[in-house]
């Protein structure tokens, strides 16, 4: 067989156990390694030299990748990865995942081995001896555990949005009190991780909040009340996407709505003052009809 070929179809890194199984010798696994065509970043495990160095370093430190660290080699919004995540067997101490490629014989590591965040905790979907990455269910589950609830938040409908899971398919998992409260608020319709923040922060006003709706032509991010539209820029906003939105802001308050529009760090930095504006909106009754 082609055992870089059938390596690169495993994402790059396989136990040996089961390219043994596909008919591979030991020598020619030997054979391989000395080649310089494979590497084995643990026992029990061969990998592409090139191969992704979160797999190698998960491999190497016998882990699973899992709850931030996973959710954004997803794709899924996170606020915040400072260190690596990971899972890790009970009897696990202290876990080094360098994601740095090993330095030549001889010459010192440019960058201090970060340590881990490990997690022990007993998986909610059982993991494969073979995984290198958690199942969506883990990493949420996690991600509700180890994050603040805003974040987590975040995450959880990032997951939804993508169509990656379901409520009613993650209700039926025996979620803890914590991850029972981030799937009570989760939904699909955030268009992005800032909005998942907007909707926690103002129940307390007791006004109908409809996000994502459709209004002249456009999205409105969030309809607070019948007339005051509250929009969060993120990164992309700006050039060509900028203009049609100051255009949509001007339909916007033609048709009689008033309109807030913030972005990324006076949602994360400086809510207080955002908060502040739309409560002043309201005493001032803008998100009522006329």
């Amino acid at each position: 067989m082609d055992l870089v070929e059938f390596i690169s179809g495993q994402n790059g890194i396989v136990r040996s156990r089961e390219i043994r199984d596909k008919g591979a010798t030991n020598r020619e696994l030997t054979n391989a390694v000395r080649a310089g065509e494979l590497v084995s970043p643990r026992r029990g495990w061969l990998a592409l030299p090139d191969a992704d160095p979160y797999l190698l370093s998960a491999a190497r430190a016998g882990v699973v990748l899992t709850c931030v660290t996973q959710a954004a080699r997803i794709g899924l919004w996170v606020l915040n990865e400072d260190r690596p995540h990971v899972a890790a067997p009970s009897h696990s101490g202290g876990v080094r995942v360098p994601l740095e490629p090993d330095p030549p014989s001889g010459e010192p590591a440019t960058k201090p081995e970060p340590m881990a965040t490990v997690h022990w905790t007993k998986p909610i979907v059982p993991r494969h001896p073979g995984s290198l990455v958690d199942s969506i269910e883990n990493v949420l589950f996690l991600v509700a555990m180890c994050q603040p609830f805003e974040s987590a938040l975040a995450v959880w409908e990032s997951a939804m949005r993508k169509q990656l899971v379901t409520a009613p398919g993650l209700s039926r998992f025996p979620l803890p009190a914590r991850a029972q409260r981030v799937l009570a608020m989760a939904s699909p319709f955030s268009d992005s991780g800032l909005e998942s923040f907007v909707v926690p922060r103002l129940r307390w006003l007791k006004i109908r909040i409809v996000p994502q709706t459709w209004i002249a032509g456009h999205r409105v991010d969030f309809l607070i009340g019948d007339r005051l539209a509250l929009q969060i820029d993120g990164g992309h906003h700006v050039g060509v996407q900028r203009e049609a939105d100051i255009a949509h802001d001007a339909q916007l308050m033609l048709l009689g709505y008033h309109v807030i529009r913030v972005g990324y760090h006076q949602v994360i930095d400086r809510w207080h003052e955002v908060q502040d504006v739309i409560m002043r909106a309201v005493g001032q009754r803008l998100h009522l009809a006329a």
